[in-house]
Parts: structure tokens; sequence; C-alpha cells
């Protein structure tokens, strides 16, 4: 079926959009456009000009009604109170409402920036200022910044407040707020209005901008004799860091490890199998179960080098995808005691596409299961011993989890 949208207007952008409408609904098949003839009473009471595109097979043209795609767009270029629209926006944004109308938040359409910042992510990069911020106490707080970043450079300290960002009181702003705020383009600079702690008056602290790199992988020896291994996420650098990690504790004379999930929402599913295959020597770390009930599974890979090593994994409700993934195969195989609180249930399997211009979409093709059949997905991870962490024991930087953990390994 060939479907024509006669327009009265011309659009600067048009050709483009059509070559995305087809994207949108066919995922980059463009037939092709075309002069539809016209007789002569039409061409006398108006030049229009009919696009042409090839409806795919897989859409149910009987059900979808394409013309009301293009008259709603050709309402908004007349009608629209604030002109001009940015076309490309309109064609982005319809691409997110077609990905958002499956109901399932993890299948997303990037545009170009979006992309470009998410691979950034990734790799374990972003601009801002390099510190790590919470709410305690209600206020926007200072947890730590990260070694020789703008932010230390700057004077910045745990347990500084930052009252305001740019002027914009945080009392007002969400964490992920803050956080938008604070990042920004390399060299431009932010201005925090900050109380240190003791202190009766703020201060305006410039803090420019620069390209952080961060180290997902941190570790030492805590209680004297145990290694406290912290994950911060599971990007392209992390499978490196931690065999770097490993080899350097296991020269040291230690009673146990520490492997703290916590807080990391996951990334890279090849890094979850590997790093989980440090404890587990043989069979399946995860499989991945399809809608048509395919499955394919996942198993340990290279030497275990921490097989025989007693070890505790700290988890909590932000310990997500990959870090379930690892947590959830070290409790079925019993290679380690899981400490902390419920797991966030992020089950879900996505592939990552680049796609023309820049933009780029992750589509949920599958659901995770655990070595033994469990599903991850909404359900998360129970910990074998549960230590809920309270509002109060942050204020009063005491950690309950990271207590209980070194206990079972003294």
């Amino acid at each position: 079926m060939v479907f024509c949208k006669n327009m009265q207007k011309s659009f600067p952008f048009y050709s483009a959009i059509i070559g995305g409408a087809v994207i949108f609904f066919s995922f980059g098949l463009l037939v092709g456009a075309q002069q539809v003839p016209q007789n002569a009473e039409r061409k006398a009471q108006e030049n229009r000009t009919a696009q042409c595109v090839a409806i795919p097979s897989f859409v149910d043209d009987k059900s979808v009604d394409f013309q009301l795609f293009w008259n709603v767009w050709e309402s908004l270029e007349n009608r629209f109170y604030k002109q001009p629209l940015s076309e490309e926006k309109l064609f982005y944004g319809a691409i997110k409402g077609m990905t958002a109308a499956t109901g399932d938040p993890y299948t997303v359409f990037f545009d170009p920036t979006e992309a470009a910042e998410f691979n950034r992510e990734l790799e374990g990069k972003f601009e801002g200022i390099g510190a790590e911020i919470a709410i305690k106490h209600d206020r926007l707080t200072v947890v730590s910044p990260l070694a020789e970043s703008p932010a230390e450079r700057a004077g910045l300290r745990p347990g500084d407040v930052i009252l305001a960002i740019d002027k914009v009181d945080t009392a007002t702003l969400s964490l992920d707020d803050a956080v938008s705020r604070i990042r920004g383009p390399k060299g431009t600079t932010v201005v925090l209005t900050i109380l240190t702690k003791g202190a009766v008056e703020t201060k305006d602290v410039q803090v420019k901008r620069e390209e952080i790199i961060v180290k997902t992988v941190q570790w030492e020896i805590v209680a004297d004799k145990v290694a406290y291994v912290r994950i911060f996420s599971f990007n392209e650098d992390t499978i490196n860091d931690f065999k770097t990690t490993v080899s350097a504790v296991l020269k040291k004379n230690f009673a146990g490890v520490i492997l703290d999930l916590r807080s990391n929402p996951g990334g890279y599913l090849d890094s979850a199998v590997e790093m989980a295959s440090y404890w587990i020597p043989e069979g399946v770390i995860v499989e991945e179960r399809f809608s048509d009930g395919r499955k394919d599974s996942y198993k340990a890979v290279g030497q275990a080098r921490l097989e025989d090593q007693k070890t505790v994994v700290l988890v909590n409700e932000g310990s997500a995808s990959a870090s379930e993934i690892v947590a959830g195969a070290l409790k079925d195989y019993g290679k380690a005691t899981i400490v902390g609180e419920q797991t966030f249930g992020k089950g879900s399997v996505q592939d990552y596409s680049s796609l023309e211009g820049g933009s780029a979409m992750k589509v949920t093709i599958a659901e995770w299961l655990t070595p033994r059949g469990s599903s991850i997905n909404e359900t998360g991870i129970t910990p074998d011993i549960l230590v809920p962490m309270s509002a109060e024991d942050v204020n009063n930087d005491f950690d309950p989890q990271l207590e209980r953990a070194i206990e079972l390994l003294q």
C-alpha cells in the first residue's frame, strides 16, 4: 500500500521528515517520494505537492490512520501560538512518543545529544565538577569530591551543604535536578553557594567544569584483614580495573572480601558475567528468556581466582541490572552471603542500536534469569541477611550494612 499526504504548505525540513516518518513507522525503509498527477482544475486552485511513502507489511494499515499523524503535524505548524516550531524537535518527539507507548520505561529513543551523553556515561566519562552528592538532613550535601577533580581543587569537602546552584535554591530541587544543573559542558563555570560544616556564613564557590573520568572500582583493607571492593557501575573499563584490584588484593593477607554493589545501576552484561566468574569456575551465570520461550545462556569465563575466598556482597534498592546478575549468581552458587536490602528488580535485557544522524534506541528484548531460573525483573534479589539503612544512619555517617559484613568475615 502507498500512502500519500497532500500539503498546502511547503516545509523546509519536509524531505527529511518524510524519511524520518518512515523510520518512525518502518525503521528506515524509505520507498521514495514522487509527484502525483493532478487535474487542471486542482492545479488552478492550488499548487499542492503529494509525498508518497510505502506502508510496510508489518503495519496494519486498517487499524492505523497515518493521515491523522500528518493532520496533527500540519495543525501544529499552522495553529500553535509560538512560531516557528522546530520540526526536528517534533520529529524526535514523535519517535520518543512511539517508544514510550510500549509502556516499558527501558525502551527508549535517544536524540543525537542524548545518545552522545549516554555513550559517555557508559565509557565512565561525563562533563561536570567531579563530586558525589546526596540529600542529607533534607539538604543537598557533598558526600565526597573525586580525587584531583575540579570540585576538590575548588576546596569542596565532604559534608559541605550546597544551598544554591547558580543562585537557584536547592531546597526546591530533586537530586536528579541538582545533578543536571551542576553538570555541563567542559570549560563552563558553575557557582555553588556553600555552607561548610561548622561555619555560620555561606560562601560562593566557582567551579570550572571539566571532563570527568570515573574509576568504577575502588578498594581498601578495612578492619585490618578484610578486602573491601566497591563497584560503582559496569562500564567498559570495569573489568580491567577489577582484574588489577584482584591481583593487588591477593598479595595481601586478608580474611575475606566485601563486594559492595550498593547504588550500582548496572551497565554491560559481559562485565557482569566476567566479574561473577572470579568466584564461579563453570556453569551458567545468567540466562536470557525471550517472549517466545527461547533461552540464551551466558556461562562462566576465565579463572575463578576468588573461588575459595569467603565473600559478602552488599546490595540495596539502588543495585540494579548487572549488579543483580552478579549478586544473583553468587547467591545461587553459594559463593557469597548477600547482605543489605532488596535490590531494584531491573531484570530486563535491552538491545542498544545506533541510528541515523547520531540518534540511538534501546529496546527491551528479553528478561534475565538467575542460574536457578529465578526472574530478577520487578522482584530483585532478596538478601540472605536483611539489614536496613535508615535516614538516621546516613545522617550520622553510620553504615550498619558494612558493619554486619565485617562481622561475618572476622
